[in-house]
């Protein structure tokens, strides 16, 4: 009964501990535009679309069990689409979301089933391979997608009523997409789709015994990966308003990956994290380093990992599993102590109730020299 017990304040207490968790994050987003520069703003509002990028690789990395180096292929589809409908069909901006999230959702589609025959080293090298093929494809479509030169488009402007400036405005648009996101993305994992690809990553043979079907999973991995990537995109071409095949090299799919793994992989905080090292990491290098920032930003990522080999997300957990051991050893010999002093009167009191042992008999005293034998005939006068 009592472990029962404390398995229910176990979950109540982290429960707890997440809706505080969620609830801080929550203030402190909607509270920083008003708080923070324009550039910081601004950077912030690049960790939240990186994060949406971050979690649609997550599901295919993470929780799929198969891997991508073309990510940023997919990210450089959806930023190109909503950059040719508002440059060449001039249309809204929320009009050029759905029709990313769509075609890259069927890019994947078509681009997954390769992964039906490839795993390990041979996907990430075709993978690789669309990452490096797709900017000079972009370059040379130059009627539509403007070639090297790229595609200037407009922000979204804030409305009247709203009295935000742009960077505020444009930064709520991308805060709110990116909660949508992420609530679908922590929906579809608790779904049937999220169960059958966690079982497809831990034992694909085991999972078509339970029947789960790898070809439809494997292939929706990547359908549902290249969505969230292609809104990703789409919202970037919002926050910078210019879009060039130079900006989508295979760099940005590396940066991506490695992005995810710091932040932890198939965790649902993972993504926000690993934006946020992908955001931040290279400028404190290039503030460190102007010579050579590559060479700073990989020693920090191996820093990092030796420090978190399970990413930032589990870092968390760690500290806070060593300082529960911690203080269990610290608060364990104080409880034995007490035992053992509430024990000694107990065992006092058991001793003074005990019968004392009683004294042995003393022997007789022996009989005198002049004693008469038993049974000796009675002495005369004489004798």
């Amino acid at each position: 009964m009592s472990t029962i017990v404390a398995t229910l304040r176990t979950d109540r207490a982290r429960r707890l501990r997440a809706a505080l968790t969620a609830l801080l994050v929550a203030a402190f987003a909607v509270c920083a535009p008003f708080y923070f520069a324009p550039f910081q703003v601004f950077q912030l509002t690049m960790v939240l679309l990186y994060a949406v990028a971050l979690a649609g690789l997550n599901l295919l990395v993470g929780f799929g069990g198969q891997i991508s180096l073309g990510h940023g292929a997919f990210f450089a589809a959806g930023a190109y689409t909503a950059a040719v409908m508002l440059d060449r069909y001039d249309t809204g901006h929320l009009a050029t979301l759905p029709v990313a999230a769509a075609g890259c959702f069927l890019l994947g589609l078509g681009f997954g089933v390769p992964a039906l025959r490839l795993r390990g080293l041979y996907l990430a090298l075709v993978t690789l391979a669309f990452a490096v093929f797709l900017p000079p494809l972009l370059k040379r479509l130059e009627p539509v997608t403007g070639g090297s030169m790229g595609l200037t488009v407009d922000k979204p402007q804030p409305p009247a009523w709203s009295g935000l400036a742009e960077d505020q405005w444009t930064y709520f648009v991308v805060l709110a997409v990116t909660a949508v996101a992420l609530l679908l993305a922590r929906n579809l994992l608790r779904s049937r789709i999220g169960r059958a690809l966690l079982a497809v990553r831990d034992n694909e043979s085991a999972a078509e015994v339970m029947g789960v079907r790898l070809s439809l999973h494997k292939t929706l991995a990547f359908a549902w990966s290249a969505l969230f990537a292609g809104v990703s995109g789409c919202v970037y071409t919002w926050v910078i308003g210019f879009v060039s095949p130079d900006s989508f090299s295979f760099v940005l799919s590396i940066t991506l990956l490695a992005g995810l793994v710091v932040g932890g992989l198939a965790s649902l905080y993972g993504p926000l994290l690993g934006a946020a090292f992908v955001m931040y990491v290279p400028s404190v290098a290039q503030d460190i380093s102007e010579a050579a920032p590559g060479v700073v930003f990989g020693l920090l990522i191996i820093a990092v990992m030796f420090v978190a080999p399970t990413g930032l997300a589990g870092l968390a957990g760690r500290v806070r599993g060593t300082a529960a051991r911690r203080l269990t050893r610290t608060t364990t010999p104080a409880a034995d102590d007490d035992r053992s002093s509430d024990s000694e009167p107990a065992a006092a009191d058991d001793r003074s109730s005990e019968p004392e042992p009683s004294a042995p008999p003393t022997p007789a005293d022996p009989a005198p020299a002049d004693a008469e034998p038993v049974g000796a005939p009675p002495r005369t006068e004489k004798e």
